[in-house]
């Protein structure tokens, strides 16, 4: 089990992780990696894109997706894209060789919850995947540098405690659509979850990037990773939980 009082929301039922990888060594080295994640972890994994599709729609109870891509029929982005527009409601972390800010950049921008470059160690995986399965965004060190101008001003007592979104100004609304927002949600459905007409939700995301201080959905997303915004403390307290 993991330390610290365990995996939020874990509880009794089995942790169901699948793994897309076409690397015999990769996956059992992810096998190993993955086991101390909970106590009742359950593994499935495909080795292929038609085995990978196969396998997301019948273990459709899953918690999280890893998505390696470098699988040789079929570009990585593509079917991260897929994923995403059949499964919105299913995590999807990247695995990849790369660590090129630019794929992390656009990985996220496609909607995944999280990038890990292979060449990271068990424990940062482990503490990556803790942090996406409580809500929230993992990034990478590369992806986190320049400073961005919200914690460039920002107090180092501020950054210490990490800033509220009370704080940045942002209200229990846009609270929720940030939250959806960092689920790599579009705009139609965020729409249909909070039952809002699409230029309202153009007007709360244009306050989001303005309170945020940047110009674009994935700078949001990456800013909010920085500032340790997660799902669950966005909604807290807007009733929406």
């Amino acid at each position: 089990m993991i330390p610290s009082g365990g995996l939020p929301g874990s509880g009794n039922a089995a942790l169901k992780i699948l793994i897309v990888d076409d690397h015999p060594l990769v996956l059992e080295a992810l096998r190993h990696t993955l086991t101390p994640l909970d106590q009742a972890v359950e593994l499935h994994d495909a080795r292929t894109a038609a085995d990978a599709r196969n396998l997301v729609a019948t273990q459709t109870d899953a918690d999280l997706l890893l998505l390696n891509l470098g699988l040789p029929e079929v570009p990585g982005f593509d079917l991260l894209v897929e994923f995403r527009e059949r499964y919105p409601s299913l995590p999807v972390v990247v695995l990849s060789g790369s660590d090129r800010r630019d794929d992390v950049m656009r990985a996220i921008d496609l909607g995944a919850m999280g990038y890990i470059p292979k060449t990271s160690s068990s424990k940062v995986m482990l503490s990556a995947l803790q942090l996406v399965l409580s809500g929230g965004v993992y990034l990478p060190p590369i992806a986190l540098t320049p400073a961005t101008p919200i914690a460039a001003r920002a107090t180092p007592q501020a950054r210490a405690k990490s800033l509220t979104p009370r704080e940045l100004g942002i209200t229990d609304r846009q609270c929720q659509v940030l939250a959806l927002l960092l689920q790599g949600k579009p705009n139609k459905l965020i729409c249909r979850e909070l039952d809002l007409a699409e230029g309202t939700v153009k007007i709360h995301v244009a306050a989001i990037l303005r309170s945020l201080n940047v110009n674009t959905r994935t700078q949001a997303v990456v800013e909010a990773s920085r500032l340790g915004l997660q799902i669950d403390s966005l909604l807290k307290g807007t009733g929406k939980r």
